[in-house]
């Protein structure tokens, strides 16, 4: 009996122990439950940073911010009130109202009741909500662009979904994250550093000073601000330009790689992606025809139809297989299975192929490339003659500060093999490569940069958006020259054959006197409907400053709408005005979309 008792002691002595033990724990250790306690007696308000300023090139604020407010409710702490007034002065529905409370009813936790409260209905508000406990207001901002345009190279902000939420601590449910363009592949950097304060409050919500002198508070810090390198009047000319249009225009500076303008048409007010219409509005663009949310500049691919041709004929300059002084004599080439018309026929020097864009002329000069006898087969020479094509950054993802880049197109030989059978294709087979055809598809931000290649005699720097970020600088990759496989030397007489091509040649449209434009037109065969009109151009010929690519879906011959408004790009840029207003009337009013 004894034994028995001795043992119920000792269970509820060591039970005691235990017990006394974990409450020591807890109350003087672990302050959890303490924290846990408190937390129904503290509101903890999170300070949103300033996010960062974009600014372009030239120092004008394109991105900054506006107030907004959330009203929030903390449910427990409410008392009653008269919610038809309350309705009215917030301005939402009863029913909304307590849809809200039925949910949250027992929540300490705050919860968002009306968000983006503009200062005007907040100042309203405010004076009279000290006659609600436990509603109270959180400051937010929201983007602004004081020019309406740009919008598929700056992005958007929209809140956070549930994969954001889980791939990154730092945001909270109702966050806003930078959703495309710079706001999206910057977002970091802009962001900043969420503070906190926190507050003691009494049983009905009011607050009573801040928690422990504040001594929890974090204070907020700001986000960077970021130069982008867009000349933003350069983008809105070309926007004017683009105007019931259907393409893009991409202008680089050679020397850095900096984007001057990115246009991509049809195109929309990045102020419509703020506020309380955003998901109103997104639905609205984003199902409309001609696809404003699709950025060509970096994800169509497009055939470079003869603004091509300069890189063939470099190709062969570096494999010798001709000069600058090859003459053919032409009249159509034959493929075999069919005749490849030119309107230039006799003599043709290699200047002359390239002013006037002979097809059959660079017919000529693929052949000799894909017939190499220095090498085994067809199959060898034409991955050669790849491989030297993608050295100018073409069918490459060139590794743009932009999201959605498109690699582009440029079969390997096993394409071919598979098509017509190894061994039974020839040059003949892929002639249509000679002129910028077939299988090919380069985006508009390629093709710029295959022209800042040439303007460069050879090499170039990955184009980028941002020119500086804050005291940090951008990253090193946007500093290196990356290489063309063709010398140095061979690209003269090509810049000299673009000068001819736009003083004398197939893109007169595009020459400005003094300006020496060097550029060379393209019309791209389009199975769809109208052939889209193309040119490619930089300047001045020597020390050049800006490179340009420009494609007008369904127009025709580049020479007719891509020359002029490359040449009025590149003329803004250098000399800040325009001196054929008859032509920037003509191009801007001109409508081409019905041409689809």
């Amino acid at each position: 009996m004894k034994t028995k008792r001795f043992i119920i002691s000792f269970i509820f002595s060591i039970s005691a122990l235990v017990f006394i033990a974990k409450l020591f724990y807890i109350q003087v250790i672990d302050d959890s439950f303490k924290l846990s306690a408190e937390n129904n007696t503290l509101r903890h308000v999170t300070i949103y940073p300033s996010r960062g300023f974009v600014f372009d090139r030239t120092g004008k604020i394109i991105v900054a911010n506006q107030s907004t407010y959330d009203l929030k409710v903390v449910p427990r702490s409410i008392e009653a009130f008269d919610t038809v007034t309350f309705c009215n002065l917030i301005g939402i529905s009863k029913k909304d109202l307590v849809s809200v409370f039925k949910k949250k009813k027992y929540s300490y936790k705050p919860v968002i009741l009306k968000k983006q409260i503009n200062g005007e209905e907040y100042a309203r508000i405010a004076e009279n909500l000290y006659k609600y406990p436990g509603f109270y207001t959180e400051k937010r901002s929201l983007r602004t662009y004081p020019f309406p345009v740009a919008a598929n190279v700056l992005g958007y902000l929209g809140e956070v979904n549930v994969d954001e939420l889980k791939n990154d601590t730092y945001y909270q449910s109702g966050d806003y994250v930078g959703k495309s363009g710079i706001e999206k592949v910057y977002e970091t950097d802009l962001r900043g550093d969420k503070g906190t304060e926190v507050f003691m409050v009494d049983v009905l919500g009011r607050v009573q000073g801040p928690y422990k002198k504040g001594s929890y508070n974090k204070q907020a810090l700001a986000g960077k601000n970021i130069v982008s390198s867009l000349d933003i009047e350069l983008q809105k000319l070309g926007e004017f330009l683009m105007q019931n249009k259907i393409g893009s225009i991409v202008a680089i500076e050679p020397l850095t790689g900096e984007i001057l303008a990115m246009v991509t048409s049809p195109t929309y007010d990045p102020n419509l992606f703020i506020g309380k219409k955003l998901a109103e509005n997104y639905r609205k663009i984003e199902y409309q025809k001609n696809k404003p949310l699709f950025n060509r500049t970096l994800r169509s691919m497009y055939p470079p139809g003869s603004t091509f041709k300069p890189i063939n004929a470099l190709i062969a300059l570096q494999k010798g297989l001709i000069t600058d002084r090859t003459v053919f004599v032409l009249n159509g080439y034959d493929a075999g299975t069919h005749i490849v018309k030119d309107h230039v026929s006799g003599a043709v020097s290699f200047k002359k192929s390239i002013q006037m864009s002979s097809n059959a002329y660079y017919c000529t000069v693929l052949k000799l490339i894909i017939s190499d006898k220095r090498f085994e087969n067809y199959a060898n020479a034409y991955e050669d003659w790849r491989t030297y094509v993608k050295s100018f950054g073409l069918a490459t993802k060139l590794g743009t500060d932009l999201d959605f880049e498109k690699q582009g197109i440029l079969y390997s030989h096993k394409y071919y093999d598979r098509y017509y059978g190894k061994g039974h294709w020839n040059y003949n087979t892929i002639i249509s490569l000679a002129i910028g055809q077939g299988e090919l598809g380069f985006t508009p931000l390629q093709t710029a940069n295959m022209t800042a290649i040439i303007a460069n005699k050879g090499w170039y720097i990955i184009p980028h958006i941002v020119k500086d970020i804050g005291a940090a600088g951008i990253d090193k990759k946007y500093k290196e020259k990356h290489y063309s496989k063709v010398n140095e030397k061979y690209y003269q007489p090509v810049k000299d054959a673009m000068e001819a091509v736009v003083s004398g040649g197939t893109g007169m449209l595009a020459y400005v006197p003094g300006l020496d434009i060097c550029g060379k037109t393209g019309t791209a065969q389009n199975p769809h409907g109208k052939d889209h009109s193309v040119f490619i151009a930089f300047a001045p010929k020597d020390n050049p400053k800006i490179a340009v690519s420009v494609y007008v879906e369904n127009a025709g011959y580049g020479s007719t709408w891509a020359a002029p408004i490359a040449s009025m790009i590149i003329e803004k840029y250098l000399t800040d005005s325009i001196s054929r207003p008859w032509l920037l009337k003509r191009i801007s009013e001109a409508n081409l979309i019905k041409n689809k």
